[in-house]
């Protein structure tokens, strides 16, 4: 099924979203949020794609169950959903659709077969020559998060290539990432879906500067660019063997599972990136045809729902329990953040409640010894998701036994809480006095009740890391459906970028732009004489 090219994309369209003020579906969600609780002595997992999601550490009761489906049919989910894996223009304000399924499905269309065909023959052929010891990977965001995730899920013990990663345009970035690298066995990988993305180009030219230097007879062989702009990574002097396509219905922080994954594959290996994306499509099955109450994707998207815009929850912490998942945190938060970080409907209008959390984490038990405190008695809180693997794929069995200890108890500590009765009667089974103990035990009450999932992997294996991915897009896509609100654009991103464009110009000697706040004015006029220097 072809697509269209950026130049004949159709006009933005504004779909009428009614506000969710307006729906009486939404009331009724409000009022079963308010009424339901969580039930610590009842069990809820739903198995999808080969993970489990144990939801019963979020408010339930039947009729939030019921209003949950009711909200959604309000908002048309069933026909947002079709459109959006069949193709469909889901993303509106660019006329476009967010096909990224079609990157991972078992039987892709021809496009994506061929492309995926390709990049396969170009990691067997530098396999097979033992090519390129060194991969410097350069992108950022999007073209970078996800590739960072795979390499150190698979390949943290190390492989036999050496891969730097290069996103910042801080010169510190480029400088670290070529430091101690042969340039004659060095792969220098560009990833920039409009190949006009700053930091990547800047960081790109360094790289091939370096190339150059080090006397490397024909450097543009060892660039490869990945992008929807084979003509422009042409003229940058990409040969075209050396040119992998994305496509424009492919959202930056989607194409994980497009060429983008060529790093991926060089490290870790092509069954990596296969098995990826294998995990990823049983999810997307699992989302099209499983009941909406065992839908896991919906069921999760609606308990957030409830904990950002009924229960007032700002943030969301991402707490995974394997050291090999430390990139998953900023993965999600991207996803997330970038996806539902708006306050707009698609019709225009303003938002009437919260959306898109703030989403923050690092691995326990490292996030124990951190901000663990906060979880379980600041004024705030937050819902945690808690990811583990049941069986480890190291030798030290007590090591896993600790850990999975750990994750389970922190989660229970924050679902059952302890009460003052209960830290009153610690203090004074311990010998201490009794007025002590009733000012001591204050500190040691834990308020409870506070919301959790549990996501558990029987192993991290590739298949069930693409899952678990898939399972967080299809959350995200839920809950934008619900707020009425494009969880693929980023106009607030490209808004900072053509100012930065300005300033630059500014700094370069440009006349200065009047509109400047005072603050900026200053900082430019006072970076411009440093630069002079």
């Amino acid at each position: 099924m072809a697509r269209k090219s950026s130049s004949s994309l159709p006009a933005p369209e504004f779909p009428e979203i009614p506000p969710l003020s307006s729906l009486p579906q939404w009331d009724a969600f409000k009022q079963a949020a308010t009424e339901a609780s969580i039930h610590v002595d009842e069990l809820h997992v739903i198995e999808a794609a080969g993970i489990a999601l144990d939801i019963s550490g979020q408010a339930g009761s039947p009729a939030l169950t019921q209003a949950g489906e009711a909200l959604l049919a309000a908002r048309d989910f069933d026909g947002m959903r079709e459109r959006l894996l069949s193709g469909g223009i889901a993303n509106p304000t660019e006329g476009r659709a967010a096909w990224h399924t079609a990157l991972r499905a078992p039987a892709p269309v021809e496009e994506v077969a061929a492309e995926r065909q390709r990049l396969n023959e170009f990691v067997r052929l530098a396999d097979s020559e033992r090519r390129w010891r060194s991969i410097v990977h350069i992108g950022i965001g999007g073209s970078d998060w996800g590739v960072r995730l795979a390499v150190s899920a698979f390949g943290y013990a190390g492989t036999w290539r050496k891969v730097h990663f290069v996103a910042n345009i801080d010169g510190h970035a480029i400088q670290g990432g070529l430091a101690g690298l042969d340039p004659h066995d060095t792969l220098i990988v560009l990833a920039s879906k409009s190949f006009t993305t700053a930091e990547t180009l800047q960081n790109g030219q360094r790289a091939l500067e370096w190339l150059k230097a080090a006397g490397v007879a024909e450097p543009y062989k060892q660039v490869v660019a990945i992008t929807a702009r084979p003509d422009i990574a042409r003229d940058w002097g990409v040969p075209d063997a050396h040119i992998f396509r994305l496509w424009d219905w492919v959202g930056g922080r989607f194409s994980l599972w497009s060429a983008v994954s060529l790093t991926a594959a060089l490290a870790v290996s092509t069954d990596v990136v296969a098995g990826m994306q294998a995990g990823a499509a049983a999810m997307d099955l699992h989302f099209a045809q499983a009941p909406l109450d065992q839908n896991a994707p919906v069921r999760m998207a609606l308990a957030g729902i409830v904990n950002r815009s009924v229960l007032g929850y700002g943030s969301l912490n991402i707490a995974p329990y394997d050291f090999r998942l430390a990139n998953l945190v900023p993965y999600i938060q991207q996803l997330e953040m970038e996806s539902l970080g708006k306050s707009v409907t698609l019709s225009g209008t303003d938002v009437v409640v919260p959306t898109g959390p703030a989403v923050w984490g690092m691995p326990g038990t490292d996030a124990q010894h951190t901000f663990f405190q906060w979880l379980h008695q600041g004024s705030d809180g937050a819902p945690v998701d808690f990811i583990v693997c049941q069986h480890a794929d190291h030798g030290w069995p007590e090591h896993h036994k600790s850990l999975l200890a750990n994750c389970l108890a922190q989660r229970e500590a924050l679902l059952r809480g302890k009460s003052y009765q209960d830290a009153l009667q610690e203090c004074l089974d311990g010998g201490m006095p009794e007025d002590q103990a009733g000012k001591l035990a204050r500190h040691r009450v834990h308020a409870g009740g506070r919301p959790s999932n549990l996501i558990v992997l029987p192993r991290l294996l590739p298949y069930t890391l693409g899952a678990l991915l898939a399972l967080y897009e299809h959350k995200v896509f839920v809950q934008a459906v619900v707020w009425g609100i494009n969880p693929f654009d980023q106009w607030g991103v490209e808004y900072g970028k053509v100012l930065a464009k300005g300033i630059s110009g500014e700094l370069s000697g440009a006349p200065a732009d009047t509109r400047h706040d005072a603050s900026t004015a200053h900082w430019v006029s006072s970076f411009s004489n440093t630069l002079k220097e």
